[in-house]
This record gives C-alpha cells, sequence and structure tokens, in this order.
C-alpha cells in the first residue's frame, strides 16, 4: 500500500526532543508496514521549551495526504495552540483533528493503526481507547 492515502499524524510536545523521540518510538513500534506519514511538532521555533503554531502548521501540512490528520498533544497549552489553529479555519489542512489521547501511547496506537490504511475516525478511536490501557 503505498502512503497517498494514509492519515497523516502531528505529535506536538513543548519539547522539539520529546515530540522527535516519541515519533521515532510510535513509527518503530508500527514495525514494517506502511510508511505512515508523522512528523513532530516540538518547541519553538528558537529551539525553546514551548510550543509553536507556525511549526504545527507546516508539520501539519508535511503529512497530509488527503486522508486526515490526527494530532496528538502533550500537556495543555499545546492543546490550545492547535484548537487556535483549528479555530482559524484556514492554518491547518481540511479533515484536521485534535485527538484526545494519551501522548505516547496514543500516538504508537495511532500510527499502528493508520499504517493499517484506517480512516481518520478509526485512528482517533485508536488513539484515544489507549487512555484504557492498563500497566498493572
Amino acid at each position: 500500500m503505498s502512503d497517498e492515502r494514509l492519515v497523516g499524524i502531528v505529535l506536538v510536545s513543548h519539547s522539539a526532543e520529546v515530540a522527535a523521540s516519541v515519533a521515532a518510538l510510535a513509527k518503530g513500534l508500527a514495525g514494517g508496514g506502511p510508511a505512515v506519514p508523522v512528523a513532530p511538532a516540538g518547541g519553538t521555533e528558537g529551539g525553546g521549551i514551548g510550543t509553536s503554531a507556525e511549526l504545527i502548521a507546516a508539520a501539519a501540512a508535511s503529512v497530509d495526504r488527503g486522508a486526515g490528520v490526527a494530532v496528538l498533544t502533550d500537556l495543555g497549552s499545546a492543546v490550545l495552540t492547535v484548537k487556535a489553529l483549528l479555530a482559524e479555519g484556514d492554518e491547518l489542512p481540511e479533515q484536521t483533528r485534535l485527538v484526545d489521547a494519551p501522548f505516547v501511547e496514543g500516538a504508537v496506537a495511532a500510527v499502528v493503526t493508520a499504517g493499517t490504511g484506517a480512516d481518520l475516525a478509526a485512528v482517533e478511536s485508536a488513539a484515544a481507547e489507549a487512555y484504557t490501557y492498563r500497566k498493572v
């Protein structure tokens, strides 16, 4: 399967290193399936801790293959930044959704599910379901 119609995933963190590491982890755990378009959007343009609307918008554009974009965030102000971009209406690709999911487990579930060719609703559901994963 080509990656042309796979759901894209954007991982928004206050830290560029955290976003990049979670992206690498999710892609690595997804195995040898199709290359799901995943982009980290972490930190600020200057490399500091924080979030950047510009980095998020660029990441979303880079993973958009026409099947939708799922955006997962780490903490509160990242959520607010994505919500503000969605409210603008023209900053993010059509069919971009902010997904309410745990950052690491949700990212893995989203990438694995997107790799099956699932639609945006299924990717969102799989990521959100990660809230139910028990560790003990």
